[in-house]
C-alpha cells in the first residue's frame, strides 16, 4: 500500500562520460594497433602494385587490323592468347598509328565477328603461339601474402595485447579477459570540481549532515587526535530526483579529493565472479588515491537482502558482489581516508549486513523540498535564464508542491523553451505556468471537440473547482482549464498556501469530495456519468483505503494499522496481514466513505447550481480561468486554510 503522497494532495488534475581512468587500461593501445594494422595492409597493396608494374615491360594497345598487318609483315615473334585477348611481342616497335607511342610489347582484342584464318597466318609467319586459361590462378606469393598476412597480423596483435593486459593487470584472470575484472568507475577531477554545496539547495539539513565528512577529508588530524573516526559509509536515502547523486558530487567538490562514481548495476556481469573482481579493483584504486570518495549509485541493485526469495536469476553473482562489498568495507583502515557514499530509493530491501555499524554507519534521508527549498532550487536553475519583471518564483514554488530538484530543473528549462518558441527576449510568468501544465499534464492537443463534449468537460472541471471553493480548509483553486493536454481533456489545479506534513480526517474527506466533483456535476446536470472520472476514482480509492487500513479512520475497523510495510517488495505474492472477514469490512468502509463524500458533493453543487452554471459559461468562453477570474465569476472568496493537526 503506497503512502499518501503530499504532492497528490496539493495538486489535482482532471481525469481526462567520460572514459574510465583505470590503471592498466589504455585505449591508445587499441587505437595504435588498428592504425598499424591498417598501415600494413595499405603498404601491402601498394608494394604488390609496384611489383606487378615493375615486372611488366612497357606495352601499347593496337587495333586488330594493325595486328593482322604486323603478322603478315613478319614483325610478330610470339603471342599469348587468353580468350579473345591477345598479348604479343614484335621484332620492331609497333604503334596504334602515326604520332602514337610505340613498344615491342603490344596487346589487342580479336573481334567476335572476325572470320579471318588467324591460325594459318600465324603458322605461315612462324609466330610462336601460347594459350592461357581465361582466369589463371594468382601466383603463390600473392596468395600467401594476401591470404595469410592479415590473419597473422590479427593473431600476433591479439597475443601482444593479451600479454600486455596480463602484465598491467598483474597477471590476474589472464590476458584480455582480465579486463572484465576492472571496474568502470568514473574518476572526476578533484582540481576542478564542477559541483559544490553552492549548487545544492532546498535540503540544508542534509548538507549539514555531510559537512562533517568534508571536514574530515580536509583535516583528518582534527578527529584522529581525539581518537574519533568518521563513518566508513554514508547511505543517502530518498526518492528519485531528490539530489542524492548531486549531494555526493558536492561532497567531493568541497573536499577536493578524487571521486570515484559507479552504478551498482555495473558490477554485475554474465560471468560469475566478475562483480567481486570489479569491487576489489574499485576499492584498490580508491586506496591508492586516498583520501578519496567512492560513490555507489542505486545500491539496491546488488545490496538486496539475501534472506528473501524475491530475487530471480543471477543470485550467486549478486551475492558474491555483495559479500565483496561487505568485506572491503570491513577491511577499511580509518586512517586511510576512504569514505563510501551510496544512494538508494529502496532502503527497505537492503541487506541488514550493509546497514550495521562499521559499514554504512550513517543513514541520511534526502526529503522532498518544502516551499522555501523549492524556491531556492528554482533560483539556482534560473541563474542563467533572463527573467521578466512579472516572474514570481515564490508563486511557482507554491504551485510545485511535491516536485523534487530534477522536476524543478526540468520546469525551468521548459519555461525557457516556451519563451524561445514565442521569440521573447525574457522568460515571463506565463511561460512558467504553461511549462508547469506541460510537465504535469503533457503538451496541448488540438482536438476537434463537439459543443456537447466541450460543455460536459466544462461541467466536469467546474465541479472540481467549485467544490474546492465551497469546502472549508480545501487547497486554493489556482487554475481551471478545458484545454486538452496529454491524456486529459481538462484540468483543475489546486495547491496549498503552505506545505502540509500532517493531514486531518476532514481534510482527507475534503480531498475525496473534491476529486468526485466532476462525477457529481455530471450526475447533477445530465443524470448520466461518463468515463471522464477514471483517474479521479483511482485517487479516491487510494485515499479512502489508506484512511481505513493505514490511519485508523474507520469506526468499524478501529484504531488499527493493517498496512504491511515491513514486507513490502520482499515477496512475489501479495499477502494481507488480516483475515478475509476483515478484508470484507475494509472494502465496505472504503465504499461507505467514498459514497458519503459523493453525496456531499452533489448536495453542495445542487445548492450552488447558479455558480456552477456561471463558471461553465465562463470556461466555454475563455477555455482557461485563473484564480482571480474564478472568484470573480462565482462571487465566492477563497476558503480560509485550516491549520494542519499536530500529533
Amino acid at each position: 500500500m503506497p503512502a499518501l503522497d503530499p504532492a497528490q494532495g496539493n495538486k489535482r488534475t482532471a481525469p481526462t562520460s567520460r572514459r574510465p581512468n583505470v590503471p592498466g587500461y589504455n585505449p591508445m593501445n587499441w587505437r595504435r594497433y588498428w592504425l598499424v594494422l591498417g598501415a600494413l595492409l595499405l603498404l601491402n597493396i601498394v608494394i604488390t602494385s609496384i611489383i606487378e608494374s615493375a615486372t611488366q615491360a612497357p606495352s601499347v594497345t593496337i587495333p586488330y587490323n594493325v595486328f593482322i598487318a604486323q603478322v603478315d609483315a613478319g614483325n610478330v615473334l610470339n603471342i599469348t592468347a587468353t580468350g579473345d585477348s591477345i598479348i604479343g611481342t614484335a621484332k620492331a616497335a609497333v604503334s596504334a598509328g602515326s604520332g602514337q607511342p610505340s613498344a615491342k610489347t603490344f596487346s589487342t582484342q580479336r573481334p567476335t565477328f572476325a572470320s579471318d584464318n588467324l591460325e594459318a597466318a600465324l603458322l605461315k609467319n612462324k609466330v610462336s603461339i601460347l594459350a592461357e586459361p581465361p582466369n589463371p590462378p594468382p601466383p603463390l606469393w600473392e596468395t600467401l601474402l594476401l591470404g595469410f598476412g592479415p590473419s597473422l597480423l590479427l593473431v600476433f596483435g591479439l597475443i601482444y595485447l593479451m600479454r600486455r593486459s596480463a602484465a598491467l593487470a598483474g597477471g590476474g584472470a589472464g590476458g584480455i579477459l582480465g579486463r572484465f575484472g576492472q571496474s568502470n568507475a568514473r574518476l572526476y577531477n578533484a582540481e576542478r570540481p564542477d559541483t559544490t554545496f553552492a549548487d545544492v539547495a532546498g535540503i540544508d539539513e542534509v548538507k549539514a549532515e555531510l559537512v562533517e565528512i568534508v571536514d574530515f577529508l580536509k583535516k583528518p588530524e582534527k578527529y584522529q587526535r581525539l581518537g574519533g573516526t568518521v563513518p566508513k559509509g554514508v547511505l543517502l536515502i530518498g526518492a528519485p530526483g531528490t539530489g542524492k547523486t548531486l549531494l555526493a558530487r558536492a561532497v567531493a567538490g568541497e573536499a577536493a579529493v578524487p571521486f570515484f562514481s559507479i552504478s551498482a548495476a555495473e558490477f554485475i556481469e554474465a560471468i560469475v565472479g566478475v562483480g567481486a573482481a570489479r569491487v576489489r579493483d574499485l576499492f584498490q584504486k580508491a586506496r591508492s588515491a586516498a583520501p578519496a570518495i567512492v560513490f555507489i549509485d542505486e545500491l539496491d541493485a546488488v545490496g538486496r537482502s539475501r534472506s528473501t526469495g524475491a530475487r530471480l536469476g543471477g543470485n550467486e553473482e549478486q551475492e558474491q558482489t555483495l559479500n565483496q562489498i561487505l568485506t572491503e568495507m570491513d577491511g577499511f583502515d580509518p586512517q586511510q581516508g576512504v569514505i563510501v557514499l551510496a544512494a538508494t530509493n529502496r532502503a527497505d530491501v537492503l541487506d541488514a549486513a550493509l546497514l550495521r555499524p562499521g559499514r554504512f554507519d550513517r543513514r541520511v534521508t534526502v526529503p522532498f523540498p518544502d516551499r522555501r527549498g523549492r524556491l531556492e532550487i528554482l533560483k539556482i536553475h534560473t541563474r542563467h535564464i533572463p527573467l521578466g519583471p512579472d516572474v514570481d518564483l515564490g508563486l511557482s514554488a507554491s504551485l510545485t508542491a511535491g516536485m523534487v530538484g530534477a522536476d524543478l530543473r526540468n520546469l525551468a528549462n521548459e519555461a525557457a523553451l516556451a519563451a524561445a518558441r514565442r521569440d521573447a527576449s525574457v522568460v515571463a510568468q506565463i511561460d512558467f505556468t504553461n511549462a508547469l501544465e506541460k510537465v504535469e499534464l503533457g503538451s496541448e492537443r488540438k482536438l476537434s471537440l463537439s459543443a456537447m463534449d466541450r460543455e460536459r468537460i466544462a461541467y466536469h472541471e467546474a465541479g472540481h473547482a467549485l467544490l474546492g471553493l465551497l469546502q472549508p480548509g480545501a487547497d486554493p483553486v489556482r487554475r481551471v482549464s478545458i484545454i486538452p493536454r496529454g491524456q486529459s481533456l481538462g484540468a483543475t489545479v489546486q495547491s496549498p498556501v503552505d506545505d502540509r506534513f500532517n493531514y486531518g480526517e476532514d481534510y482527507l474527506r475534503g480531498r475525496i469530495t473534491g476529486a468526485l466533483g466532476g462525477r457529481a456535476a455530471e450526475q447533477l446536470v445530465y443524470g448520466v456519468v461518463t468515463t471522464g472520472a477514471e483517474s479521479d476514482l483511482r485517487q479516491v480509492t487510494a485515499i479512502a483505503r489508506q484512511m481505513v487500513v493505514r490511519y485508523g479512520m474507520s469506526p468499524r475497523v478501529g484504531v488499527l494499522s493493517l498496512a504491511d510495510d515491513d514486507n513490502a517488495g520482499q515477496s512475489l505474492t501479495l499477502s494481507r496481514p488480516y483475515s478475509e472477514a476483515t478484508a470484507a469490512i475494509v472494502d465496505e468502509e472504503v465504499r461507505r466513505i467514498s459514497e458519503e463524500c459523493l453525496r456531499q458533493g452533489v448536495a453542495l453543487l445542487t445548492s450552488n447550481r447558479d455558480k456552477l452554471d456561471a463558471l461553465v459559461h465562463a470556461l466555454l468562453e475563455h477555455d482557461t480561468l485563473e484564480e482571480a477570474a474564478i472568484l470573480a465569476v462565482t462571487g465566492l472568496t477563497a476558503p480560509e486554510p485550516v491549520p494542519a493537526t499536530v500529533s
